[in-house]
């Protein structure tokens, strides 16, 4: 079920399809849908004046809805253990070495008081990256070279879950969950952009309930 409006799809089907899932999941109000940028831009979700041009939404307000959409990034769900703030963040790797984790997390508060959830995103062994890209990591954590695995000359493959769980660490939160996907290698159950090229978006979700 796609519920990306960028991706080519018919806008009444994905419509459609994002009011199918508002039905299951019930959600207490429709969601701020991003127009994400892989940037390391945040938007509090129940701010009315706020541009949706960003990549992650926080709220402390009851029943605003934060969302992402991915289809091999990383989605990101934050929330504060009192259960009084939440996030979702798209961490990509242009957000992730721009500080996309660490900027939510200083919109949250103080990392020790969070708790993390990673989802579906590719696999280590499936991502392969170039020189360029691995440079750009390792400048923003150079001791993050366990992250990499040498697969051809000048190329790697690069483990996102580890890098992202690398930067949470260093931002104080302990409580990470999650991060035993793969959506290059699932077809059955994930799309994925450098499987498939054209292809879908999903979405996670988070809100306070009470």
């Amino acid at each position: 079920m796609n519920l990306g409006d960028h991706v080519g799809d018919d806008p009444l089907l994905v419509h459609r399809n994002r009011e199918a899932l508002g039905r299951a999941l019930q959600w207490p109000s429709s969601p701020t849908w991003l127009q994400q940028c892989h940037s390391r831009n945040i938007i509090r979700s129940d701010a009315s004046d706020s541009s949706t041009i960003a990549d992650a939404a926080w709220t402390p307000s009851v029943g605003s809805v934060c969302v992402v959409m991915t289809a091999d990034c990383l989605p990101l769900l934050l929330s504060s253990k009192d259960g009084k703030k939440v996030a979702a963040v798209h961490v990509g790797w242009r957000g992730l070495a721009a500080g996309i984790i660490e900027v939510a997390i200083a919109q949250m508060g103080s990392g020790g008081e969070l708790m993390a959830w990673l989802g579906p995103a590719i696999g280590a062994e499936d991502y392969e990256i170039d020189a360029q890209v691995r440079s750009k990591m390792l400048q923003a954590d150079p001791d993050a070279t366990s992250a990499f695995v040498d697969t051809r000359a000048g190329h790697w493959n690069m483990d996102l879950y580890e890098l992202a769980r690398r930067r949470l660490r260093q931002s104080g939160v302990r409580d990470i969950f999650g991060g035993h996907f793969c959506t290059y290698s699932d077809p059955e159950q994930f799309f994925s952009y450098r499987r498939d090229g054209v292809c879908g978006r999903m979405a996670s979700l988070i809100w306070r309930e009470s």
